[in-house]
Formats: structure tokens, C-alpha cells, sequence
């Protein structure tokens, strides 16, 4: 399973989680460093868009692993919040297409 990590240690707002997720997904440059254009990236793991550095086989999970969680959800617990929210909304989009969910998130 590849494997994502976001250190919650220097994500204090959303250019740093942005900053953080264009590095370790490989957004393309035109990402848009919101929440839409993440979950638009990260909707297109098995497709041949480029919209990350990961293509996903069929059966196949990305990890996001929040490394210090616990830093991040005292210093910005909305955007820990909205990452959740964001992943359950992608694999419920994956689902609608008849495919296996995309993304799996870990809290470290």
C-alpha cells in the first residue's frame, strides 16, 4: 500500500497543509491550495490525469498517515477535521463509480 506522510508538527494553518500536501501527493502546479482542488486531485488516483504521483490498481489504498496528530488537532483541529471529512467524501465518490474506496487515513 503506498504511503503519504503529513507531519502535524508544521501544519499550524491551511498554506501549510497545503504546502505540506502539494510535496507529498505531487499536485500538479496548477493545484488550487483548497479544500475543493484537494479532494478534485485525490479523486483521480486510478486515472491516467496526473493529478498526483501516486496511480492506484483497482484494489489498491492510499495511507495518509498524520504523523503528531495529537499537535495538529490541538494547534488546527478543523483542518484534521476536514481531512476526515474529505476522505470519506472521496471514497463515497470512488463507491458512486462502482469502485473500492481510495484512501485510508491514520492518525499517528
Amino acid at each position: 500500500m503506498p504511503v503519504v506522510h503529513l507531519n502535524g508538527e508544521t501544519i499550524a494553518d491551511w498554506n501549510d497543509f497545503h504546502a505540506a500536501c502539494i510535496t507529498a501527493f505531487g499536485f500538479p502546479d496548477f493545484y488550487g491550495c483548497n479544500m475543493d482542488a484537494w479532494v478534485d486531485c485525490l479523486s483521480y488516483l486510478r486515472d491516467e490525469d496526473g493529478m498526483t504521483r501516486f496511480r492506484l490498481k483497482p484494489h489498491e489504498k492510499l495511507l495518509i498517515v498524520v504523523d503528531h496528530a495529537d499537535i495538529l488537532r490541538k494547534n488546527a483541529p478543523h483542518i484534521l477535521e476536514d481531512i476526515a471529512f474529505c476522505i470519506e467524501g472521496i471514497n463515497e465518490r470512488y463507491a458512486d463509480y462502482g469502485e473500492n474506496p481510495a484512501l485510508e487515513l491514520k492518525l499517528a
